[in-house]
């Protein structure tokens, strides 16, 4: 509130008990003490529900602690240096390590519940090992040694363009060509050395589409400014897998307002009647066939080749990282497979086009643009999925596929739920086994009566770390890791 002092983690009394009450009514803790929880009852308007106290409803993983605390252009009364912004956090964690009182600090509601920086926009990676130093003099060291810190996760937000090597920017830029990567680099390197290798996440990116933006895709060759705009947010994601980066989010669903030429009133990933714009498409696309891929390392960096795996299956994605239209061809060698699967994103659809293609010598030349493609050895090994076995299968088994499975929150640190939509109503069963698959700890059954499914499993008798959600239906399998927590 006005006039405290903002060095000083009990000034933060009415935000970290907020912070207790969300986290107690929509965490995963059902044994909070009702004693420490109130509502406003207010009756607001005719017929509304009167508001009463809830528990554990598990609807929240994380949290953030306020937003840009290191904004700097409106001056000081809106902006925390990262000792100020520690102590904020100290009292949102936990209540300073518990000496703000009852029912004060989202950990003292909720234990599970993971605390994320509020995202950090100054691009000073520093920022956050002064926050550890912080933390080092308040709040000590753990029993383990490590420093006892209080956030969870690192998050900042970057916006790739012309201007963030100094000056005003003036349009998008092609996120290989601008700060992107060192900046990641930089927050990772931070977290590696001072912060226990937690993870960094980037909450906010995009491009805008208004052409008088600053933070605008512009339209290159025969590609419409949507169509960039497709291929830079896929290559961002990408790049951000390349570098470590755990999660991106992109700014921001649907549009501000497309007619105004301020940065980030244009960068909705929908159209106005909900369909999605190319660059949906290409993250529909991709995660619905690579979505459980995790990057393996770099072959070449231009064109940019890079190898994924999921579970042993090989995959390889390559794009040329500029944006002027230019192509390259590149040698693929993928051994002793005999055939390939050549995926490229495609506007206005569901699924990437697919063609399989016999190889040389387990050697493909793969024409490379500034739109990634996605190449899937075959003949030696499985194909991705599990699911097809030619292209024609892949179209015919679409409807009826697990391609589109969903399983939320992860982590989690005791229920998870399940989704997936397609026509076949054959039942399902839904098994949870450790990550050898050599252990069953349960084992559901769920009828399927239309195109949706989603169901709630519960994961709280699985032991900390990853373990596997495994679907089947019909003659399909298909597999998702989960990180259980606590």
């Amino acid at each position: 509130m006005y006039g405290k002092d903002i060095n000083d983690p009990n000034s933060y009394i009415e935000q970290a008990h907020v912070a207790f009450e969300y986290a107690a009514r929509y965490g995963s803790n059902a044994s909070v003490n009702s004693s420490l929880l109130s509502v406003d009852p207010t009756l607001l308007w005719t017929g509304e529900p009167i508001n009463v106290v809830k528990k554990g409803l598990g609807l929240i993983s994380y949290i953030e602690c306020d937003n840009e605390r290191d904004k700097w252009w409106k001056g000081v009364k809106a902006y925390q240096n990262c000792y100020q912004y520690a102590a904020n956090l100290s009292a949102f964690y936990d209540g300073n390590k518990n000496t703000m009182g009852p029912g004060v600090g989202v950990k003292n509601a909720d234990p599970n519940m993971q605390v994320v920086i509020g995202g950090l926009c100054s691009g000073d990676p520093t920022y956050v090992h002064g926050m550890v130093q912080w933390c080092i003099e308040h709040r000590g060291y753990k029993a383990d040694g490590t420093v006892n810190l209080c956030w969870d996760v690192i998050n900042y937000h970057f916006y790739s363009n012309d201007g963030v090597s100094g000056g005003n920017a003036s349009v998008g830029v092609a996120p290989e060509l601008s700060s992107t990567m060192s900046l990641a680099q930089g927050y990772l390197k931070i977290a590696h050395q001072y912060a226990n290798d937690q993870p960094v996440w980037v909450t906010e990116s995009g491009y805008d589409l208004n052409p008088g933006s600053p933070q605008r895709a512009p339209a290159i060759g025969s590609k419409t400014a949507q169509q960039v705009e497709g291929d830079w947010i896929l290559r961002t994601s990408l790049l951000y897998a390349r570098a470590g980066i755990q999660r991106v989010f992109f700014y921001e669903a649907q549009d501000d307002n497309p007619t105004v030429s301020i940065q980030y009133a244009s960068s909705g990933l929908l159209n106005p009647d909900q369909t999605r714009r190319p660059a949906t498409d290409y993250l529909y696309q991709t995660n619905k066939l690579f979505g459980n891929f995790n990057y393996v390392k770099t072959l070449n960096s231009n064109p940019i080749v890079d190898q994924y795996q999921d579970a042993g299956q090989q995959m390889y994605m390559l794009v040329v990282p500029d944006q002027v239209g230019r192509t390259a061809t590149y040698s693929l060698n993928m051994g002793s497979a005999d055939s390939a699967y050549v995926y490229n994103p495609k506007i206005g659809s569901n699924d990437m086009t697919v063609n399989k293609v016999k190889l040389s010598g387990g050697t493909l030349s793969v024409n490379v643009t500034e739109t990634p493609t996605f190449v899937v050895p075959s003949g030696s090994t499985a194909l991705a999925l599990n699911v097809v076995k030619t292209a024609t299968a892949l179209t015919t088994n679409a409807a009826t596929s697990l391609n589109t499975i969903n399983v939320y929150p992860n982590p989690t640190a005791k229920l998870a739920t399940v989704a997936f939509t397609n026509t076949s109503t054959s039942p399902v069963t839904i098994k949870v086994t450790d990550v050898n698959m050599n252990k069953t700890y349960k084992t559901y059954s769920f009828a399927k009566n239309g195109e949706s499914f989603s169901n709630t499993i519960d994961v709280s008798n699985v032991p900390m770390g990853v373990c596997i959600i495994q679907v089947l239906q019909g003659d399909q399998s298909i597999m998702r890791k989960v990180i259980k927590t606590m």
